[in-house]
């Protein structure tokens, strides 16, 4: 049995098999040896600072191979015991040669004593790092906590005040704690597992995404079949592209079933498949300063919120656009002739007739377009976009 970590999982992966988590060799579960309740201390009186834990399928037993995404074997953990075993090396990426283990950080230190300063961000000013590691007859070594999308970035920094300290740069890739003490101290146990005989924190990042109308952009229409959401998506692209500014990409439902998720069926799977597939191609748009069009059903709102967070987990913006327009209005239109065939029973699992149609309670914006022209619908999205600064 496989099973791909997301990108959390396979940050403390790396860091349990290269030692920098030690005593620490596995996964943190509830009933193995190396259990905690929240922070405090293994079960071996060990004192630890947040739990190491990883979420694995309901049905996963004995020895389980981990996969990085590219399917790549990477470790082999034992469920029962949470312990992890190395398979193969661990691909990096941006700055691969900074990368390096807390067994060879040390043999390079060779008992020197280290100023270890880890940073999620670009450093204030280094004349305390310089201070301190002058009392200390310390070498200074600058972690970047080289994790997500802002990880270059962060290594950039630190490449740029080590010309100024001296310094040596290893880059780590420890993701950020949502609590902050806990964060310090995780922070801090690595810098000692990498031989700090002294652990700075670097100041916390400032955010500065920028306005909105150069942030990536999603807007995501969903609605019935028949309800109007490809044609007013389809106005809305025609606009921005007459506006300018922006760079669009428009992904109608119906092709990207013919081509990205072509073979699929009409499944509950694999229509949370599809959306999917369609989230993660509009949050590539989104990354790099895009603004991407999305029109499929999507009928189902755990599958919307989870392209919502792909999108704003790349650092864009998300806008839901609820085409409203009830059941008998659609009905009434069947353009494509779907409903009858659906009434029929020749299409099963169709969505508003037999299969459910979860309409959103946290839509940006909601249109019926019974009685409403296709240039006034098109011109209230506009309007919101223009309203939240995403165009000028």
């Amino acid at each position: 049995m496989t099973y791909t970590p997301d990108a959390r999982e396979l940050a403390d992966l790396e860091l349990l098999l290269n030692g920098a988590f030690a005593p620490l060799t596995g996964f943190m579960g509830h009933d193995d040896a190396h259990s905690v309740v929240e922070r405090g201390t293994l079960v071996d009186g060990t004192p630890w600072p947040a739990p190491i834990t990883i979420d694995l399928p309901d049905d996963a037993s004995g020895d389980l191979t981990l996969l990085d995404p590219e399917g790549a074997p990477l470790a082999v953990l034992t469920v029962g015991t949470g312990q992890v075993r190395a398979l193969g090396g661990i691909e990096h990426g941006p700055f691969a040669r900074l990368r390096r283990t807390p067994a060879e950080v040390r043999k390079e230190l060779d008992g020197r004593p280290a100023l270890v300063v880890t940073m999620r961000g670009p450093l204030d000013s280094v004349e305390e790092i310089k201070e301190t590691a002058r009392e200390l007859g310390a070498v200074v070594v600058l972690m970047p906590l080289a994790y997500g999308e802002a990880g270059p970035g962060i290594v950039r920094a630190a490449l740029s005040a080590a010309g100024k300290l001296d310094a040596m740069v290893v880059a780590v890739p420890l993701a950020e704690r949502e609590d902050q003490e806990i964060d310090l101290e995780l922070r801090e146990h690595v810098a000692e597992a990498y031989g700090a005989t002294e652990h700075l924190a670097g100041p916390a990042p400032i955010t500065l995404p920028g306005p909105p109308h150069r942030r990536g952009l999603v807007v995501f229409f969903t609605g019935l079949s028949g309800s109007g959401k490809s044609t007013i998506a389809r106005g809305l692209r025609d606009s921005l592209l007459e506006l300018g500014g922006r760079t669009v990409t428009y992904l109608d439902g119906d092709v990207v079933r013919h081509l990205l998720s072509k073979g699929l069926t009409f499944s509950r799977e694999d229509r949370d498949l599809n959306i999917r597939r369609i989230g993660f191609v509009a949050a590539e748009v989104a990354r790099h300063g895009g603004l991407a069009i999305c029109a499929p059903i999507a009928p189902y709102a755990s599958t919307r919120e989870e392209v919502r967070e792909m999108v704003e987990s790349v650092g864009a913006d998300f806008l839901l656009v609820h085409v409203s327009t009830p059941l008998e209005e659609c009905e009434r239109r069947d353009r494509k002739g779907l409903y009858a065939k659906a009434r029929a029973g020749e299409i099963p699992s169709f969505t508003g007739i037999s299969d459910p149609y979860e309409e959103p309670d946290d839509a940006d914006l909601a249109i019926d377009t019974t009685g409403v022209s296709i240039e006034s619908a098109v011109t209230r999205v506009l309007d919101a976009l223009r309203s939240g600064g995403w165009i000028r």
